[in-house]
């Protein structure tokens, strides 16, 4: 298995290739950050350098979905693309044609072949279309399911998650 920074480079010299204009700023070292659950990957800046930061999950991950998050999160160190607009899609849309990437706004579990064994404590279920909605956290949601409603404007009811710890 490649190394997280020798992928790093390689998707970094793929988007150069395509005159995409990623930052010469970016830390060579990929941090992985064991306590992310919901995001796969993070681009932070700091003293105008550029930290790449993916989640431990990714580490079981095909190499393919590892260096699409890579590229995901290079692309955010391109000027005017802090967040997913239209620049940054343009950039993404070239990488994804030329490399077979998907590279989006938003990716799930099951796109980038991981397991989501993501536990929560409370579960709350739509008495209409049985949609669930799951939150780690204690909230207005949990505390008073009855003052919300699903978007199909159905009635909530919390009930008995099964935890996954």
């Amino acid at each position: 298995m490649k190394s997280l920074d020798n992928l790093l480079m390689t998707v970094i010299s793929e988007a150069k290739a395509l005159n995409i204009p990623v930052s010469d700023e970016i830390d060579s070292k990929v941090a992985v950050n064991s306590r992310a659950v919901r995001r796969f990957g993070c681009c932070i800046v700091k003293d105008n350098k550029f930290y790449i930061e993916i989640s431990s999950k990714l580490l079981d991950a095909p190499e393919q979905m590892r260096k699409q998050t890579l590229a995901h999160e290079i692309l955010h160190t391109c000027p005017g693309c802090k967040n997913h607009g239209n620049r940054w899609k343009q950039y993404a849309q070239k990488m994804n044609s030329a490399y077979g990437y998907n590279i989006s706004r938003a990716t799930t579990h099951e796109q980038l072949g991981i397991d989501d064994t993501v536990s929560y404590r409370y579960l709350l279920k739509c008495q209409n279309c049985g949609a669930e909605i799951k939150r780690m956290r204690r909230s207005k949601l949990t505390d008073h399911p009855e003052l919300y409603r699903c978007k199909c404007g159905g009635k909530l009811n919390l009930t008995d998650p099964q935890i996954a710890f």
